[in-house]
């Protein structure tokens, strides 16, 4: 059978729509003897209906069999048994029917008219598949359990067409980076201790980035808002740029005797640092917000812009500065 929440959950039809039903005054030896021979979807339990067909209880059926043949049905029922209505939340279900100690739950219309049973199977499959979709949100990775399975044992061509798209970007992005180095060739070969320090703050960018990316995916996963932790993110982003610039202004100008690319180097990695921050605690929610998976699409995409970014600030600033 499909999964009944796959589709629209306006549209949900429980399973078990033929019940056992009673009334109010009905002798739990007559409603024996009706149950008898009859074949139902599901007697998980008995619906209690009353006036204009409105449910006003439910009797479990280990309640029926236990009882004496002359107790009226009213005296077992639950006369306020969880309902749900059409479009319900498919987990809520589930904790209505844990909450009271049920093991179904009665779905009903808008005048609480009985639609049927959400049987006991159907409310498991729902907290099972609300647990994998948990399991596979904490991994940061695909919208639910199934998707992730399907991701691991999906052909190659599927494989290359998750992938590649990103990777070819990323492509375009190393192209795009050496023009860029290519615009300030003159300036590298008048200092081509310049050049030195290219790959260093790239990578420093990158390392950066990718932490707070994997915090924003994490976060994600479990559920947490961007801009709650957005400007507390920000702001480590800009410390460590703080710190890694104070740390390597005094090593660079030692080590090549360059006071000016040393500043550039400290400048650049402040800002590249704090840049990268930005692109990677926005770039995963926005994938996100469009449908695409973070996991395949936040790692090249936030890269290529960082590298771009880092390339940019670094030789700007170095210009800027006479280096």
């Amino acid at each position: 059978m499909d999964d009944p929440w796959s589709a629209d959950p306006r549209a949900y039809v429980p399973d078990a729509l033929a019940v056992p039903r009673a009334q109010p005054g009905d002798t739990v030896g007559d409603v024996r003897l009706r149950l008898e021979g009859e074949r139902f979807d599901s007697v998980a339990a008995i619906v209690v209906l009353g006036a204009g067909e409105r449910v006003v209880g439910v009797v479990r059926p280990e309640d029926l069999v236990a009882a004496d043949a002359g107790a009226r049905v009213e005296t077992l029922m639950d006369a306020d048994p969880p309902r749900v209505h059409r479009g319900d939340d498919e987990v809520a279900f589930a904790w209505a029917a844990v909450r009271r100690g049920e093991s179904s739950v009665v779905m009903v219309d808008e005048d609480g008219g009985l639609l049927g049973l959400v049987t006991p199977q159907q409310l498991m499959r729902a907290l099972l598949t609300e647990h994998e979709r948990d399991i596979s949100h904490m991994s940061g990775v695909l919208h639910d359990a199934v998707s992730a399975r399907a991701a691991s044992y999906e052909r190659v061509w599927r494989r290359l067409w998750h992938r590649l798209p990103w990777l070819l970007f990323g492509l375009a992005g190393a192209f795009l980076s050496a023009f860029l180095v290519g615009r300030f060739e003159d300036r590298l070969a008048r200092n081509l201790t310049l050049a030195f320090f290219v790959p260093a703050v790239v990578y420093m960018a990158d390392a950066v980035g990718t932490q707070t990316e994997m915090l924003v995916v994490r976060g994600l996963s479990v559920g947490v808002a961007i801009r709650p932790v957005l400007r507390r993110e920000l702001t480590t982003g800009f410390a460590v740029g703080v710190i890694l610039a104070a740390i390597a202004y005094p090593l660079v100008a030692l080590a090549w005797g360059d006071a000016t690319v040393a500043a550039a180097v400290a400048l650049a990695l402040l800002a590249a640092c704090s840049t990268a921050t930005l692109v990677a605690m926005v770039l995963p929610s926005a994938l996100r917000r469009l449908g695409f998976d973070p996991a395949f699409g936040s790692g090249p995409l936030a890269t290529v812009i960082q590298d771009l970014s880092s390339i940019a600030i670094y030789l700007t600033i170095a210009l800027l500065l006479g280096a």
